[in-house]
């Protein structure tokens, strides 16, 4: 009977890595500072109200949907294109996004019910979660701007043409030369001898 809740509680973090896990060797660039979407107190404390918190979290599915589709679009355009490097990377962020939408979607439901019970704790609690969320899907919607295809380089025939003319090195080229340049090795002397 131990067995599945083993199971079930490694499956929860696995998920919970994932969706914190880094992405890999692949790095965002530097994010320009813009206007924060939650405002906080000197705590760290929300100052929305629970009406605020869920139509907030609302807009931000809503966000999050449509740069998972972004990111949709580009996986398809490297399919179309067969590159295959591109499809794995996109393919990688795009199951992240989807993973931690689908956890803001049912983190968005638990804020809907709190707030509908009153448990103002519980509200902040979901939305703080929700929106880190959120910015978790835009860091990777940018790691998945970064993702590099294949290199698209010549794949004809290759030819290499070489003209041999009378203005080579005289003498045979198999024959060691005599270098005039390499000195005698000094012999040591010990000063015990």
């Amino acid at each position: 009977m131990l067995r599945p809740q083993r199971t079930l509680g490694f499956q929860s973090l696995c998920v919970l890595l994932g969706i914190a896990g880094a992405s890999g060797a692949q790095t965002a660039p530097p994010q320009t500072p813009e206007k924060p979407a939650v405002e906080l107190g000197a705590a760290g404390d929300v100052l929305l109200t629970p009406p605020e918190m869920q139509n907030q979290a609302r807009e931000s599915l809503r966000e999050m949907d449509r740069e998972a589709q972004v990111v949709r679009h580009q996986l398809a355009d490297a399919r179309a294109r067969h590159d295959v490097v591109r499809v794995l990377c996109l393919n990688d962020k795009l199951n992240q996004i989807d993973l931690a939408t689908r956890t803001a979607t049912d983190r968005t439901d638990t804020l809907n019910a709190a707030a509908s019970q009153t448990d103002t704790d519980r509200t902040k609690h979901e939305f703080t979660v929700v929106q880190v969320l959120r910015e978790r899907v835009k860091s990777l919607v940018s790691e998945a701007h970064q993702c590099i295809g294949e290199e698209v380089g010549f794949t004809g025939d290759s030819r290499v043409t070489l003209t041999v003319g009378s203005a080579g090195p005289a003498g045979d080229p198999s024959e060691f030369p005599a270098d005039p340049l390499v000195a005698q090795v000094p012999q040591l002397s010990s000063p015990t001898l």
